[in-house]
């Protein structure tokens, strides 16, 4: 056999499939065109073998590398034996002395483990695959594998119901079966002690004694194999055996002389015996000489290839079999070989089990292809019934077809006379009235058309006519061209965008320049614009301004918890109650090709098992991409470049960086105390004066009362906080005006309109219980049963800053800051959440009193995150290393134990930008010198003291601002953000930008006293008198 393809395997690995090739004795060459595969397969299970059997052999010294070797050389030679040099480092014999050879099959094999199939035998030359479910058997064989012996017994059990891979008695099953090898063994799916086993079968046997398996209490005896005997039997088989043309199988290792030592008989089965399986004592059946020219054997032979040509004509299962086993044939004449043409006769064929059985055990040539020709009969005969059934059924359906298009006509004649009219044809011509007003792409009025061609084809009833129907109505929905008339008036969207918002900078420039492009270019593209800032700045009512300013029609849907991507790319047509995305029906509801989509809550999109939305908004939302959107139920590429989508988020960290690159960001910041005022006195308080129905009364919400709801009661980022406070107010006012005035003023019957009286007296009269519904449910209810109570001209109510308690409870904040005089060890800094900018005090104190035995040490609370934890850190480290520096005499914080926490612990912090103000803090408890509680910080610091940009800045500004700060330290790289920033939030805040912990410094300590400073806790650090005088006693 080659070495060229041999691979290295260890002893671990699983068998192999063992290739087998049809064996032809008539042909001598076979030999020469066998697949190498086979033979490195082969190889492999000799050297696996030689590792296995080393120790027992006697054999010192060898490797796994030299056992192949001796395989390889010993299969070499041209008799097939071991003769191969065995001691040759590696195993390794010249190229030109390598030789491939024919794996062998064992002609004499007289033990074999039995297997029992079911329902047909086996015929020698046809492959069948069994599955092995007995856990046993199933290891008996990859035993086999391993150890190179993959042949069976194959016997048919007599009883059809039996489901056993073991044969426990010997009359259960036929003594005639087939010597088979195992081809390849695979797992059932599913199933973990089954196999799959693929079954060749090479020739007849017959069965002359049963050794049934071990009971399962008996435990397994010790087999002792000794591999030089086998050898030396092998050799002296193979010389008593060979014959021209014949193949012999070889079990030998290497070619070592043998022991004088005794020892047992090698059994290749002898293994078997470790598992619970059956073991058969064989004997081969020959085949019986036959007269190639008996005019009998010819004719027989003639008459089964001319069934087979019938029912080739009749089945095609059958039609491909003979093909292949034509093709297989290497004589290229059946009448050469009629004993295979007989057991491909029983193979093929579905005969009684009892006849394939008979067929199987016959041996005489003649009779056995007379009973393969009596199965074929049948077989012809079962397949010309079924010819026959199959034609009688298409008759019947080509008599109802026939009636049908008769049917059809008669109803186009009455069509004609005017008798009836065919709803379906008026419903077609619809559709294509409809289709033709539309302006659609080539590749849309394609589908059209064969969509229209296959409706008008179908009947009503049919199932697939709804389908179509229903594609054909969203299809002619969709305004295939249709563009609604967009306003680009610069002034007019200045002025419809100041009416509906206040402030907005950014937003309102970024609107106006699309629009002064439209202006120029006659036509603008879809823009993906995102709207990030805290809740209640306006994001989501900013989408249906813009769409009032540019006329174009506006459609909204949020995705906050979306997981089903068919949201968005809709559903399959093939499945019950498909529907298509979100986009289509935005289509549909506003009939143009240019709305306004507003995606609200961007940041907040689900993903579950049906996709992930996020991903289909990629396609969406990508200006280059979105002109052929492709919608599952449409099916055909939709243009919604000309679409202009608005998202909106409260924050980016949620949203996928792919996402978030295809999108146009605009960051709205908090509202400050005078945009509040603006807001709630145009928009906020007349809103909810008439939602409370006091809109022509005289319900006064004074400024100084709105400036006190902003500053002690609503310091959020965002106005809703605030909405609701003021229709808070309003409430308790109509409360109040209707208790003062009493009931008789607002009596019940001014309330009620006639349709409403007479609606209540029918439930008065009503005795049921509330929870179930009446049955004369209609008679108590009317469309409009009350109508608006006009309040007297004489009430007037005034709510200012003395009496705003009274109608919405005591100040949530009573003063500006947290700290209105700060002690030595807090600095305010500034923090960015998802709800706006917020004030982040920073306090740090001593634990314990200063002395010269104290130990120093750093505690951290205020549950902060990892990278804020190591933001004190190096704060701590480099107020160290700064008071080292500049007051080398103060030993603060070699002595002290400090505490450094930041209020509020239920909220979770976490962040780079304290750094500067944590430093700050814990250099202002080193130094005992407090802070300027007007001063507010923000910027990441390092250990060297260098100043590291931050973001929020706008918002951190906006909340400094409603803290009462009058100065902000920030990032020298910040200044650019500060630039930006509205003149309206800077106003009364000096901003500071530093680039060196230095700047901060002189900042926050302008008036250090650098000498008290040094001196600093030295009385507390002193040693006392008497260790002192100890020390030096000691000295």
């Amino acid at each position: 056999m080659s070495r060229a393809f041999r691979k290295e395997r260890v002893p671990d690995d699983g068998p192999d499939p063992i290739p087998v090739r049809k064996e032809d004795k008539n042909q001598a060459e076979d030999q020469k065109g066998i697949d190498q595969t086979e033979g490195k397969h082969e190889e492999l299970l000799e050297a696996r073998k030689g590792e296995e059997s080393s120790g027992t052999s006697g054999t010192s010294g060898t490797t796994p590398g030299d056992a192949k070797g001796g395989s390889g050389a010993g299969s070499g030679g041209e008799s097939g034996s071991g003769g191969g040099d065995g001691s040759r480092k590696g195993g390794k014999k010249p190229s030109t002395e390598r030789a491939i050879q024919k794996p062998s099959v064992p002609e004499i094999y007289p033990q074999v483990m039995a297997i029992p199939i079911v329902q047909r035998p086996l015929f020698p030359g046809f492959y069948k695959a069994v599955t092995v479910r007995d856990r046993n058997v199933a290891a008996a064989i990859q035993e086999a594998f391993r150890r190179g012996q993959p042949y069976v017994g194959v016997f048919l059990f007599k009883d059809e119901t039996a489901t056993k891979d073991i044969i426990e008695n010997r009359e259960d099953v036929h003594d005639v079966g087939v010597f088979a090898q195992i081809t390849s063994a695979f797992p059932v799916s599913g199933e973990t002690d089954s196999l799959t086993v693929v079954l060749y079968p090479h020739r007849r046997i017959r069965m002359s004694k049963l050794i049934p398996p071990r009971p399962a209490s008996e435990p397994p005896g010790p087999v002792t194999i000794d591999l030089k005997e086998v050898k030396d039997q092998s050799l002296k088989e193979q010389g008593s055996l060979e014959k021209p043309g014949d193949v012999v199988a070889s079990f030998e290792e290497s070619s070592t002389p043998p022991q004088s030592k005794e020892v047992q008989p090698y059994e290749p089965t002898s293994f078997l015996r470790d598992y619970r399986v059956t073991l058969v004592d064989v004997d081969n059946i020959p085949e019986q000489k036959y007269d190639a020219k008996s005019p009998v054997l010819r004719a027989v032979t003639s008459e089964i290839v001319s069934v087979f040509r019938e029912v080739a004509q009749l089945n095609h299962l059958f039609r491909d079999q003979i093909s292949t086993f034509a093709l297989t044939q290497s004589a290229g004449n059946v009448h050469e070989d009629p004993a295979k043409l007989a057991d491909f006769a029983g193979a093929v064929s579905t005969g009684e089990v009892r006849e394939l059985q008979d067929v199987l055990e016959t041996m005489n040539i003649e009779e056995r292809l007379q009973k393969a020709l009596m199965v074929l009969k049948k077989e012809l005969m079962n397949a010309q019934l079924q010819s026959k059934i199959s034609k009688d059924v298409e008759n019947k359906i080509q008599k109802r077809q026939r009636e049908y298009w008769l049917m059809e006509q008669m109803k186009g004649i009455r069509r004609e006379l005017g008798i009836e009219s065919d709803g379906k044809d008026k419903m077609v011509e619809k559709f294509r009235e409809k289709g033709n007003k539309l302006a659609m792409p080539e590749a849309v009025r394609k589908v059209f058309d064969e969509e229209l061609s296959k409706l008008a084809h179908l009947e009503p009833a049919a199932s697939e006519f709804n389908v179509t129907r229903n594609y054909l109505d969203w299809l002619t929905q969709i305004p295939w061209g249709q563009q609604s008339a967009e306003n680009f008036g610069i002034k007019n969207a200045m002025t419809v965008l100041d009416e509906d918002h206040h402030g907005l900078k950014d937003v309102k420039d970024r609107i106006l320049e699309f629009i002064a492009v439209g202006k120029l270019r006659g036509t603008v593209e879809g823009k993906i614009l995102c709207l990030v800032g805290p809740p209640g700045v306006g994001k989501t009512s900013i989408g249906k301004s813009i769409a009032r300013a540019l006329n174009r029609q506006y459609y909204r849907f949020s995705v906050g918890g979306l997981w089903d991507v068919a949201e968005i790319k809709g559903h399959r047509r093939t499945y019950v109650g498909a529907l298509p995305g979100r986009i289509i029906q935005a289509l549909k509801k506003c009939q143009t090709e240019n709305p306004l989509i507003l995606i609200d809550e961007v940041d907040k999109i689900g993903r579950g098992h049906q996709g992930d939305p996020s991903s289909a908004l990629l396609e969406l939302l990508d200006p280059e991409q979105n002109n052929s959107f492709l919608d599952h139920y449409m099916d055909v590429p939709v243009d919604l470049s000309k679409v202009l989508f608005v998202c909106t988020a409260n924050m980016t960290d949620t949203i996928p960086r792919p996402l978030l690159d295809r999108m146009e960001l605009i960051e709205l910041s908090g509202y400050v105390a005078d945009e509040k005022m603006a807001i709630a006195e145009r928009f906020l308080a007349p809103a909810a004066k008439e939602l409370s129905g006091l809109k022509d009364v005289d319900v006064a919400l004074n400024k100084d009362a709105i400036e006190e709801l902003i500053n002690k009661y609503c310091r959020e980022s965002g106005v809703r906080n605030l909405k609701k406070h003021i229709e808070k107010v309003y409430r308790k006012s109509a409360l109040n005006i209707i208790q003062d005035l009493g009931e008789d003023v607002f009596s019940e019957d001014k309330g009620l309109t006639e349709e409403g009286k007479a609606a209540q007296a029918a439930s008065k009269k009503d005795e049921s219980d509330v929870k179930e519904t009446p049955s004369a449910i209609e008679k108590e209810t009317t469309p409009t049963p009350r109508k608006q109570i006009k309040v007297p001209d004489g009430v007037h109510v005034s709510i200012d800053r003395q009496n705003l308690k009274d109608y919405v409870g005591p100040p949530v904040f009573i003063s500006d800051r947290l700290y209105e005089t700060t002690p030595p060890g807090v600095a305010m800094g500034l923090a960015w959440t998802s709800m706006g900018g917020a004030v982040l005090y920073i306090e740090s104190i001593l634990e314990n009193a200063l002395n010269a035995a104290s130990r120093p040490g750093l505690e951290r609370t205020g549950n902060m995150k990892n990278v804020m934890k190591e933001s004190t850190l190096i704060a701590y480290s480099f107020a160290k290393s700064v008071l080292a520096r500049l007051f080398p005499e103060n030993k603060f914080f070699e002595k002290a134990k400090v505490h450094l926490h930041c209020p509020e612990g239920a909220t979770q912090k976490d962040g780079p930008s304290a750094g500067i103000t944590m430093a700050t803090s814990l250099l202002s408890l080193a130094l005992d010198k407090p802070l300027d509680p007007s001063i507010a910080m923000t910027g990441e610091l390092t250990v060297t003291g260098k100043v590291l940009r931050i973001g929020g800045l706008r918002e951190k500004t906006v909340a400094a601002r409603r803290a009462g700060a009058k100065t902000i330290i920030f990032p020298v790289d910040n200044t650019s953000d500060w630039l930006e920033l509205p003149q309206n939030i800077k106003d009364g805040i000096e901003g500071h930008a530093a680039s060196w912990y230095s700047d901060v410094f002189d900042l926050v300590f302008p008036d250090l006293d650098s000498k008290r400073a040094n001196n600093m806790w030295k009385e507390q650090l002193a040693k006392p008198q008497k260790e002192n005088n100890k020390s030096e006693e000691d000295e």
